[in-house]
């Protein structure tokens, strides 16, 4: 124990005085909430300079489509309108568009007692936003006009077209009632997900290169004269995942700070409120360390029969494959957290910590589900670090040649 503890101490000193631990802890935040922000305030106002011009023959469907697109957000756009147009009006506003004099035409039939078409021209095929825009604006003011003309005034069809406002609430177990946002309890689950992820992975990788250097420097002959090599893989795991509960702790408490100032109040206003619960905060930990300890197990079993880094790079996307599948689930498991499917993957080891946490960010499972879930992660990590354990003993002194599967076989043999 004395050698593990000694191992595990150099290994999380080494790495928390390391310029990668620093400029991670501080710069991936830093570069999420750029890519975030950039992502955010370049979709603020797209297609508010636009110069379009929507033609038909119907006036005053078409005056009403421009007061629709030059108010709120869209009020610097440039809308020209030709209404009654011809067909010569309409071909003379095409080559407008391909001279590039204007950015697009709506062009509107609306044939007596039929359903009005539209047909949008552009030269850009992936100006979907300014299509999108224009039929949301096409829809609203047919909607308007057949209200109108049944006697609605046209203050009520324009609050009647902005829709009715549903109110979520989550009833509790208890019978209590919460209020509920879907969008912030995504996200929120998300982010816990995406979270546990990049750490599980990044520190187990971490543990898999600091076998691989040592291997090849063979700093390894030196110290197992007096560690055992189960002392050294557990000190190795240990003192990787405490840097990991580090940084995941500096990352919490300055969220928490950030949530707290008045800049996250200005900001998270109305409904999109993100509340965490003391068996998320109490959990999220167990699960870190129950991914983290199966992940780098089997990474560090990997690491041991390899040569180089190189080759380790060859295996990770079979070991990160379960990530994959677990986020590729993530609208199954938000929109249905108690399906077959979720459930499953809540109990299957290498999928349980993220989908674990997309299930609660919707509703809390069941304390068995947790229970077996937690109990079959810790039986999986006691058969991995078996495994890669008696892997690991043989492998670190393996020099010149990629082992192969009867060797790996032979290696749990010797062990």
């Amino acid at each position: 124990m004395r050698n593990t503890l000694l191992i595990a101490k150099r290994e999380y000193l080494e790495q928390i005085r390391s310029r990668a631990f620093k400029l991670s802890t501080i710069g991936l935040p830093a570069a999420l909430a750029l890519v975030f922000g950039i992502s955010y305030f370049s979709s603020l106002g797209l297609g508010a300079h636009k110069h379009l011009a929507i033609a038909g023959d119907d006036a005053a469907l078409a005056n009403n489509i421009r007061a629709r697109l030059t108010s709120g957000k869209d009020s610097k756009a440039v809308i020209d309108v030709v209404a009654p147009a011809s067909p010569e009006d309409r071909a003379l506003l095409t080559e407008k568009v391909r001279t590039r004099a204007i950015d697009g035409l709506l062009w509107i039939e609306t044939p007596a007692g039929g359903v009005p078409s539209a047909t949008y021209y552009s030269q850009s095929a992936g100006d979907f936003m300014s299509g999108e825009r224009l039929k949301d604006a096409l829809d609203d003011s047919l909607v308007s006009e057949h209200l109108t003309a049944g006697g609605m005034q046209q203050t009520a069809a324009d609050q009647l077209l902005k829709g009715v406002k549903i109110h979520g609430f989550q009833v509790k177990k208890d019978g209590q009632l919460v209020k509920s946002n879907a969008m912030a309890s995504f996200w929120k689950g998300y982010v816990m997900a995406l979270l546990l992820t990049m750490t599980t992975m990044i520190y187990g990788l971490n543990v898999a290169r600091s076998v691989i250097q040592e291997k090849t420097s063979r700093v390894f002959e030196v110290m197992l004269a007096t560690v055992k090599p189960s002392d050294m893989l557990a000190g190795k795991l240990v003192g990787a995942g405490a840097v990991g509960l580090t940084q995941i702790g500096i990352w919490l408490v300055t969220g928490a700070a950030i949530f707290v100032s008045p800049i996250a109040a200005a900001v998270l206003t109305g409904d999109f409120v993100i509340q965490f619960s003391w068996v998320e905060c109490v959990l999220f930990p167990v699960y870190f360390l129950l991914g983290y300890l199966l992940f780098s197990a089997l990474f560090a079993g990997l690491a041991a029969s390899c040569e180089t880094e190189q080759e380790l790079q060859m295996y990770m996307p079979l070991a990160a494959a379960p990530t994959w599948i677990s986020f590729a689930m993530i609208m199954m498991i938000i929109n249905d957290s108690n399906s077959f499917w979720s459930v499953a993957a809540s109990l299957f080891p290498p999928t349980a910590p993220i989908v674990m946490f997309l299930r609660m960010a919707s509703q809390n499972p069941p304390a068995w589900q947790f229970a077996v879930s937690i109990g079959l992660l810790i039986l999986s990590i006691w058969g991995t670090l078996w495994f890669s354990a008696r892997l690991y003993r043989v492998g670190i002194l393996m020099y010149g040649k990629r082992a192969t599967l009867p060797e790996l076989v032979r290696w749990l043999r010797y062990s």
